[in-house]
């Protein structure tokens, strides 16, 4: 059973605040490939607290982020090697980790957006992390 946990890729969702889209993905990551995945969300001048609105349609997807809280790519990966870097259309420059793969998810940031844009960003990270799962597995 710890071979199957050792095993497991490691995927690491960046943006900038770490409130709203990394978030999202790390979420939707853990939902759908459960133990296969081992998923973690950072960002390089991370907020105080999650995006509201993200939570609210988040919840409209049975997932509750009221326990998530944004932290630094530093403090993530200080003892965490991740295998896959994504980072999520905020044009930052991915840490340099040996390895790691980086890709590029652009995607427009929804803060200040109204609920509806949020609720599309929504989907389209769902497909994107269903895809991603589906390759990962």
């Amino acid at each position: 059973m710890v071979r199957i946990f050792a095993d497991r890729k490691k995927v690491l969702f960046l943006c900038t605040e770490n409130a709203c889209r990394s978030q999202m993905a790390r979420a939707f990551t853990q939902q759908l490939a459960g133990d296969g995945i081992e998923a973690e969300s950072a960002g390089s001048a991370p907020v105080q607290d999650i995006n509201p609105i993200m939570e609210e349609v988040m919840n409209e997807n049975g997932i509750d982020m009221a326990f998530c809280k944004p932290k630094s790519i530093d403090k993530t990966v200080r003892d965490w090697k991740p295998d896959l870097i994504i980072s999520i259309g905020c044009g930052e420059k991915c840490p340099v980790i040996p390895g790691a793969t980086n890709e590029e998810w652009n995607l427009e940031d929804p803060a200040g957006k109204p609920i509806d844009f949020m609720r599309e960003i929504r989907n389209i990270i769902e497909e994107k992390v269903k895809q991603l799962v589906t390759t990962l597995k």
